[in-house]
Order: C-alpha cells, then structure tokens, then sequence
C-alpha cells in the first residue's frame, strides 16, 4: 500500500509540474511575489515566538501588511490571468493599476496603525 501512495503523490507532483509549466511568466512572477510575501510573514512569526511580542503594534502591523500584500497579489493574479473569463474585458493594465492603489491604501494604513 507505500508504494502505490508514494507512486500517486509522485504522478500528482509530475502533473501538477507539467501543468505549472504550461503558466506564463507574468503569473509565475506573481506566484513568487506571493511566496515572498507569505513566508515574510512566517519569518515574522516565528520571530515572535522566539524574541517576543514587545511592540505588538510593530508585530500585527508586519503580519498584517505582508498578509495584505499577498491576498492583493492574488486578486492580480486572479484578474491578469488570461483563461478567467470573468475578467476578459478588463485590460491588465488597470489591473496593476488597481494593484497599486490598493497596496498604497494599505500601507497607509499600516503605517497609521503603527502610531
């Protein structure tokens, strides 16, 4: 029973590889950009756990900001990404744009909440 559980997850993984391939460039940058965030924010976790949460402001405002940035990075990805078909009428360049205005809103904010 292993070893057919370990040759499907090693088929899911060769799938989705190939089917990951197949993405282009802009939603793979995206993909990163999301990545980065998501472990930015982990990293900022477990900072917290170890030094501690002195100025929680500073922590929920870091947390906040890099879990903000990627559910925003995901709404772009959502919108560029050419087979939504929801979204074919909007220009990617509004997109990006929306993108932007977003993020500035949010880190205003941020940066508001930090006092």
């Amino acid at each position: 029973m292993a070893k057919s559980t370990s040759s499907d997850a090693q088929m899911l993984v060769r799938s989705l590889h190939t089917a990951y391939a197949a993405t282009p460039t802009n939603l793979k940058i995206i993909d990163l950009y999301v990545v980065y965030a998501i472990v930015t924010a982990v990293i900022q976790v477990v900072y917290m756990g170890i030094v501690g949460s002195f100025p929680f402001n500073s922590f929920l405002s870091g947390v906040l900001s890099c879990v903000g940035t990627a559910v925003l990075a995901v709404c772009l990805r959502i919108q560029v990404n050419k087979e939504n078909k929801e979204f074919k009428d909007l220009p990617p360049e509004r997109a990006y744009a929306d993108f932007v205005l977003c993020n500035l809103v949010l880190h205003l904010v941020v940066m508001n909440f930090l006092g």
